[in-house]
């Protein structure tokens, strides 16, 4: 019963701080950019860091295995991971608008996790003989840091396309019509043409400074995609190879084409694609970032689309069963 009360404590804390963090980062960005502001977010990001990975850590004492062995324990297995990578790109990138993305998608991850799931299915159970073995920390942990992570830079990548979409949309139009007004203006009130060829000269200064602003954080937005991908891929690789050996050793055969399995298939060729055309072809910004976008949802996909319809081998322990 301690164990129990505890759990909720973290985790309803932990989500507490995640909506507040959320708050904060986007708060920050519409409206207001405040030092003590953005150190409050840093901080209240690792104690929600902290706050997971102490329920995850008394999930594991209480039940007697490592907390990875349904929905509701990977949910928030996912969560903790989108803390983990906020924190390592905070403190490598020094750029707290990174926040925007991450702080969300940990806060949805656990949401979903605490919210939606229903009571039953946030119980500890025993493990089904298929997860009974050593190979569940290391398969299942690689499967999900590397969906945290894929789903980081995909986001990045989609934030990209998204700005480079509006990199200069409008901007004419909206020099026609400030255009237009001031000279309207200046019947109205006899300004002198001096004055409006000035304004005309700030305005459009104002516009290039705000296109090449965008285009900088295309340009960061970019890079950072590429790194948290190229980190993601080889993690999606090692948690698919120690899935065959353990399907090998609970099946009796490294491969089965499971549907689980195959849409992990899909899923690292995608981003075996993205990564090919950057290292290869020497792809950058938006035709690479399409690529990732795609990827986005194919993960989605191999993580909550292929159990929630309960086929195959790894239908147990969710929604549905066979």
């Amino acid at each position: 019963m301690t164990f129990i009360t505890l759990e909720q404590l973290l985790a309803h804390t932990s989500f507490f701080l995640l909506f507040f963090v959320t708050f904060i980062y986007w708060g920050k960005f519409l409206y207001i950019n405040i030092k003590k502001i953005t150190i409050l977010g840093e901080i209240s990001m690792k104690i929600a860091c902290f706050c997971i990975t102490s329920f995850l850590l008394t999930r594991w004492v209480s039940s007697g295995h490592f907390p990875l062995s349904n929905l509701y324990e990977s949910s928030m297995f996912l969560s903790w991971s989108f803390t983990l990578i906020h924190l390592i790109l905070e403190n490598k990138s020094k750029n707290t608008w990174l926040g925007i993305i991450t702080a969300p998608s940990a806060m949805l991850a656990h949401g979903f996790a605490t919210l939606s799931l229903p009571k039953e299915m946030q119980e500890s159970v025993f493990l089904v003989p298929a997860l009974q073995s050593h190979w569940l920390m290391m398969h299942v942990t690689m499967m999900m840091l590397s969906y945290a992570t894929l789903l980081c830079g995909s986001l990045l990548a989609i934030t990209l396309l998204i700005i480079t979409v509006t990199k200069k949309k409008n901007f004419p139009i909206l020099a026609s019509y400030f255009n237009f007004s001031f000279n309207s203006l200046i019947f109205q009130n006899f300004v002198q043409p001096i004055e409006n060829e000035l304004f005309l000269y700030k305005l459009q200064k104002m516009f290039y400074f705000i296109n090449f602003r965008k285009w900088q954080l295309i340009k960061e937005l970019d890079n950072w995609s590429y790194r948290v991908i190229s980190l993601g891929f080889p993690l999606l690789t090692i948690g698919i190879l120690s899935g065959a050996v353990w399907a090998n050793e609970a099946w009796g055969s490294y491969w089965n084409w499971d549907p689980k399995e195959t849409w992990a298939l899909i899923t690292w060729l995608i981003f075996a694609i993205y990564l090919h055309t950057r290292m290869i072809q020497g792809w950058q910004g938006k035709k690479p970032a399409i690529i990732a976008s795609l990827g986005f949802f194919i993960v989605w996909i191999c993580y909550l689309g292929v159990n929630l319809l309960g086929k195959g081998l790894h239908s147990y322990g969710w929604l549905i069963s066979n």
